[in-house]
């Protein structure tokens, strides 16, 4: 069984051993699973990454706590998202000659970061410290940056959506900060953990 019939799953391998278990590269034809894991807490990781990918961009998210670009104009339809998607995907297959998906996850394990920082209050004053990033987690912020950096980049200019995120993707995958968004914070969120370590 091969996604939008057109590329398999099976051969793609999670390589970081962190994520294997929360990356599902279960074979399917079309990534929509109907809501069916959103009860459950953690279940969200036996959903295809490809849908969770689509499901970030139905709604990518306010980045700040100002909203200065809000994503309340996004939503609408599933099939929308899963067009953009599959346009991506034969963009980066195009442009890379490989299998999309794999490149996707490449992408993916490249933004995920390892390490961040929370705050917490010591007797009238607040301490920052690194603490280390659950495997869900980084998963979660690796699809979100991916998703956000796309939509800022087409929000209110003449590039659309497609080319927003394959250049993202395809930033990801190359590990390169210059053009992948998502790379370049987790590397400034890495950069001030180990400030705070």
């Amino acid at each position: 069984m091969k996604i939008f019939d057109r590329w398999e799953i099976e051969s793609v391998k999670v390589n970081d051993p962190g994520l294997e278990k929360y990356i599902n590269l279960q074979p399917v034809m079309a990534p929509k699973s109907e809501g069916i894991h959103s009860k459950k807490q953690f279940h969200k990781s036996k959903m295809n990454i490809v849908e969770r990918l689509m499901n970030k961009l139905m709604v990518p998210g306010h980045r700040g706590r100002k909203h200065v670009i809000s994503s309340g104009r996004c939503g609408g339809k599933k099939i929308i998202v899963y067009k953009i998607v599959k346009a991506c995907f034969e963009r980066i297959e195009k442009e890379t000659k490989k299998n999309p998906v794999e490149v996707l996850v490449r992408g993916i394990e490249n933004s995920a970061l390892r390490e961040e920082i929370t705050a917490y209050q010591v007797g009238g004053m607040m301490v920052r410290r690194a603490v280390v990033t659950s495997p869900q987690r980084r998963v979660d912020l690796a699809l979100t940056n991916i998703a956000q950096a796309a939509y800022r980049k087409c929000f209110g200019k003449k590039q659309n959506i497609v080319d927003t995120l394959t250049a993202e993707i395809v930033g990801a995958y190359n590990n390169d900060a210059g053009k992948s968004e998502a790379v370049k914070e987790k590397e400034r969120i890495e950069r001030e953990a180990e400030g705070a370590r």
